[in-house]
């Protein structure tokens, strides 16, 4: 007896089916997000390491100013604290000294022969209330009061007219004019004058120079 074996040629599907799983882009933002948390970590690490380095250089230079320091004798030191307080105040002195030599010298220049000045004296007023120098004789740093005698009164006002024109004179004001026995012309005259003129110290350094 013939036995029929029938035979398939038709392929089966497989048991198991295969999925494919497709990929997705990765997004803008979390790139972006990376790139911004490795900037954040590098400059962090980066202030780190500077903060190191700077408490570092602090420790050090602390250490050369403390053996520094250990080098100098602390009497040494006292000593030349008290030589730089002495030299401050004799600085201040030579900048607030005033000379009156210049304004003997510039009456010298504008005095004329027909004018005789018989008394001489000055005051220092409050530099803090000069505010003004050309405000008033007594707003400058100097006030000078003199007497004089003329010949005329016409001399004096010409003698005037030499104080007006000086520079280094504030507000001339002649007054109390009257007529001795002589027939002399007798006045008072006041005046202030330019705190820089009188300074000693410039006027050393003018004659240095």
């Amino acid at each position: 007896m013939d036995q029929n074996f029938q035979t398939s040629f038709i392929p089966k599907k497989p048991i198991i089916e295969e999925r494919v799983v497709s990929s997705r882009p990765v997004g803008i933002l979390l790139i972006a997000a990376i790139v911004v948390l490795f900037i954040v970590l590098l400059g962090t690490g980066g202030l780190w390491f500077y903060e190191v380095s700077i408490n570092k250089q602090i420790t050090t230079m602390q250490t050369s100013l403390d053996t520094a320091k250990n080098d100098f004798e602390p009497t040494k030191i006292t000593e030349l604290q008290l030589l730089d307080k002495r030299l401050s105040a004799a600085t201040d002195i030579l900048d607030n000294h005033i000379a009156v030599t210049p304004i003997f010298t510039e009456l010298e220049k504008i005095t004329m022969h027909t004018v005789r000045f018989t008394k001489f004296t000055y005051s220092l007023a409050d530099a803090s209330a000069a505010t003004d120098a050309t405000a008033a004789p007594s707003s400058g740093n100097v006030n000078v009061s003199m007497s004089g005698v003329a010949i005329d009164y016409r001399s004096i006002a010409l003698q005037s007219d030499l104080f007006s024109q000086d520079k280094n004179f504030i507000n001339p004001v002649f007054s109390n004019l009257s007529i001795n026995t002589s027939g002399n012309i007798t006045f008072d005259l006041s005046f202030s004058v330019v705190p820089s003129f009188v300074n000693y110290k410039q006027t050393i350094s003018s004659t240095q120079s």
